[in-house]
This record gives structure tokens, sequence and C-alpha cells, in this order.
């Protein structure tokens, strides 16, 4: 394809993948819509063993490799932006930008088969499946497709930056992801004789209050760390005391001592706080990715492209939200962009829009790293 009618391509791509959203795991047509466009243009598809999602290949087959990577999963949101090209795919939305990220990867693979025999290695480009349920990025880890890769790069839409902006900088960019489910058991009884039972219902509220502290009393008050409530969920009618108390939630953290403290001091105040009451307490734990980390070098490297591109430039807006990007960071080194699309309503919310605008510029700008990726590791 000419260079000149990848910007107008893309932006019906993206169209596409927006009006036809599919949740993790589920991305079969956009899986073959890929196929599709890549094997029409003449870009090579590996053959994987994941049931969705796309690896493809630019470049000699032999010699540096750098990676791109977008996520391909939407979210299960009803639309609410009256876009001519909305979601037609009832409940299901790509209101995390996904579709932009598809689309801009695809162009950035477009711009690359174009230069393809100036490329001094080759560019993995990965559209990874069910990132929004954190699967994703394991399964592709899993087939080994980027274990010779020296670097990889990635961008996210964000609706706090307007567009031609891109937020970047080095270090945690991104949380750690957690959550978690505790049970009280006590003993059940009649409301009227509480004597005769052990009541979860203040213990329910006394440890909710109490998960607060560990934070605010045993974290580092200059570290960002968070401890939400999410669900809470006892008792089925008004003159019964019940026996069971759940709640559910998850923690966030930047650093891994972080991390495991907030997870220890967590079931140690839930078991001390129900002895206490003279009830029991069981806790599941169910790790999610790890702090998405910028590579010092690479974010400078990544800094200097996108000048050279013409994005005005600022540090990343900090979140902590998670992103299983974090999961390749933790094998090779990789940059996580923040592309500005028009500040609008925010990721998830389901009148968020990503102005097209922003597209051909990501793409430019993500085929160009890659480019120079190769050429510094060459």
């Amino acid at each position: 394809m000419k260079e000149s009618s990848v910007k107008s391509f893309i932006e019906e791509m993206f169209g596409w993948f927006h009006a036809h959203p599919e949740l993790s795991h589920e991305e079969h047509e956009t899986t073959a819509k890929l196929k599709e466009v890549l094997s029409k243009e003449g870009i090579r598809i590996l053959e994987l063993p994941l049931e969705t999602g796309v690896v493809a290949e630019i470049g000699r087959e032999e010699g540096a490799m750098a990676a791109l990577r977008a996520d391909i999963d939407a979210l299960p949101i009803r639309e609410e932006t009256g876009l001519p090209y909305a979601s037609k795919n009832e409940g299901k939305m790509h209101a995390c930008g996904h579709d932009f990220h598809t689309a801009a990867v695809l162009g950035a693979a477009l711009l690359l088969k174009g230069r393809e025999d100036a490329l001094p290695g080759r560019v993995r480009i990965v559209f990874q499946p069910a990132e929004e349920v954190s699967g994703g990025a394991g399964r592709v880890l899993a087939t080994g497709v980027l274990k010779d890769a020296g670097a990889i790069f990635a961008i996210h839409t964000s609706s706090l930056l307007p567009v031609g902006t891109l937020g970047l900088s080095p270090g945690p960019v991104m949380a750690a992801v957690d959550r978690f489910v505790l049970r009280f058991r006590g003993k059940g009884c009649h409301a009227a004789h509480p004597d005769e039972g052990v009541d979860v219902i203040p213990l329910l509220a006394h440890f909710i209050g109490a998960a607060q502290t560990i934070v605010s009393r045993n974290a580092d008050p200059f570290a960002a760390n968070l401890v939400s409530i999410t669900r809470v969920m006892a008792g089925n009618t008004w003159n019964v005391l019940p026996e069971v108390a759940e709640l559910e939630g998850t923690t966030r953290s930047l650093r891994k001592k972080d991390r495991t403290l907030i997870k220890d001091r967590l079931y140690a105040l839930a078991k001390g706080e129900a002895a206490a009451f003279g009830a029991t307490a069981e806790m599941e734990w169910h790790e999610g990715p790890p702090p998405t980390v910028n590579d010092a070098a690479w974010t400078e490297f990544a800094l200097g492209v996108a000048r050279a591109q013409g994005y005005r430039l600022q540090p990343a807006p900090k979140s902590l939200a998670g992103e299983d990007f974090a999961l390749y960071q933790e094998k090779l080194p990789g940059v996580f962009a923040s592309v500005g699309t028009g500040v609008s309503a925010p990721n998830h919310s389901p009148k968020f829009i990503a102005d097209p605008a922003a597209l051909f510029p990501a793409a430019g700008f993500l085929a160009a790293l890659a480019e120079r990726a190769l050429g510094r590791m060459s």
C-alpha cells in the first residue's frame, strides 16, 4: 500500500474495529479481519497456537528484532457516543481505545512494509487478545514469539491529552493490580438474640475502616498505593444475623515491596479482626499484572523519535490502573506511551471517544520507533 493511502485506510479500519467490538478471548471476527488485511498486503503471519490474536513479521527473517504491540479486545459496556460508527454489538464497546491501538499499529505495519527492504532486521507486530482480563500477554509470551526481541513498544489512548501530544516518562507509569475476596465466618442467629451468635456485620464494618490504615499507616507515604473495597455482601433478611459476610476489592501499587506488604497486612488484619470478634477469616488472592515500568534508556530513545515526529511532549499521566503490557516488560525492555486522542469522557466510560485525527501520527511514530530501534540494536 502506498504511504499516501495509509492515513485514510487506517481511519476506515478504526471505524470498522470500533463498530465490531469483541470481548476478551472472543475476538474471532477482529482476528479474521486483521489476517485478511495483513495477507492482502503481503505481510507474513506467524502460525502460532493462539485462538484469537495475530502476530505478524516485517523485514528480514533473522537479525535484530523489535516488537510493536496492540491490544484488540473490548469491554462489556453499552455505548452512548452517538458516533456514526458506534458499536453494532449490543452491550459491547471499545471504551478503552483498543480499536485505536489496533488501527495505529496496523498503520505502522503498513508503513514498515513499504520500506521493508531497508529495515536492518525484523519487526514483530503483536495484535494481542484479552488485555482487559490480563490473560492475553501471557498467552503471547508462552508461544516464545518474542524470545529474541530486543525491545517492545506500545501506546495507549489518553482522554487527558489533546491530539498531537505524547505522554512519556521513564520508570513506573501504571500499577500492579491484585484482586482479593475475604470471607468472615461467624455464627448466625436471631437478630433479637445477638448474644447467641457471632455477628459478622460489625466485624465487616470494622474491617472496612481498618483496611485503609494499611496504606495510611504501613506503606511509604511518598509512594502510590491503594486498597479499595468494591463489593460487600452479607445476609438475606431483616431479622437474622448472617453467618457469613463476604467482601471483594483490589489493591494497587507501583513497587514490588509495597505490593507484598499490602497483601501480607491485609490478610493479617483480617485474621486479627476476625479473632477479636470470635469469628474466622479466609482470603482468596488473585494476582494481576505487575507495574508497568518503562525502561529508562529506551524511553529516552523514544522521546527523541517523538520529537523528530513533531509531537508535543509531556510526562506520562500516572495511573493506578493496570496494564498487562507489564508482562512483556518483565521479559525484555519496553516503553509504554500515552497518545493524546482529544479531551473526552474517560476510558471505560460509555461516552469515551478517541479522535481519529490522532491515528496517522501515532502510526508514523510507532513505525519510526521500530525502524530506528532496529538500527540501534544492529
